[in-house]
């Protein structure tokens, strides 16, 4: 293949730009935000596992705190009755007025015991409130940080997105003055070459593989004429000769 020298120093600012694109996309994926969010969202799901947890502790225990109640006023409505009963005097049966007074007294003790059933549950029922709004709390926080970093993160794309527009245009503006076939040729090697495609011949050395060009490789190169596409023997990468080629 040939291409006017011209075309072919035209070649290394397009890999440039090609290495550019590279490198902005490199810096996108593995922008610090990414994993700093990652980590934040991973403790943000446990709290929330957490907070429902405290939640659903707290409803269960309002309920089991007004059911209790109901068994308090319960009892202290039949206490009131029986009581109204016993001081109108309309028990005068001695055995019947016993009777009365023993359910008044063990409904009195029952009365109690409920009491210290519904403080017992208002306690606990106090406690899950305390770490509802305790969780609630450092769930907006961590919320507030993840978006913190969102915003960070979203204005170094901003950054890097219109970097990455910039010289894609610049890109397209050299490379369609590059001659379609070389411009093939560059786009498939730079495709199996891990992005490089054509390298400078710098002081008999290939910048693409690093490796010296054997001294039979070099006199092929001096024997080329100008514009013939010469390529590694080593990595098969375009090689472009420039005044610095040692050649």
């Amino acid at each position: 293949m040939n291409a006017a020298p011209a075309d072919q120093i035209r070649l290394l600012d397009v890999q440039a730009l090609d290495v550019r694109l590279q490198q902005l996309a490199h810096r996108r994926r593995s922008l610090p935000e990414h994993a700093e969010i990652e980590s934040l969202t991973k403790d943000l799901t446990q709290l929330r596992d957490l907070l429902v947890a405290a939640q659903t502790e707290e409803s269960d225990t309002a309920r089991e705190q007004t059911k209790a109640e109901q068994d308090v006023d319960q009892v202290r409505q039949r206490a009131a009755r029986d009581q109204q009963r016993l001081d109108s005097g309309a028990v005068t049966s001695p055995k019947d007025l016993e009777n009365l007074q023993r359910e008044i007294t063990s409904l009195a003790k029952r009365q109690g015991d409920l009491e210290d059933v519904v403080l017992e549950v208002m306690e606990r029922r106090e406690s899950a409130q305390e770490r509802v709004a305790e969780l609630t709390e450092r769930v907006g926080a961590f919320q507030g940080k993840i978006d913190d970093a969102t915003g960070r993160r979203e204005a170094s794309f901003e950054e890097i997105d219109g970097e990455v527009a910039s010289v894609t245009k610049e890109r397209e503006v050299i490379a369609a003055s590059v001659p379609a076939d070389l411009l093939k040729l560059y786009d498939k090697l730079r495709e199996q070459q891990g992005g490089i495609g054509a390298a400078r011949l710098y002081q008999r050395t290939c910048q693409g593989c690093r490796q010296e060009l054997s001294i039979t490789d070099i006199n092929d190169i001096r024997k080329a004429t100008p514009d013939t596409v010469v390529r590694c023997e080593n990595c098969r990468r375009i090689l472009v000769r420039t005044g610095e080629s040692g050649l």
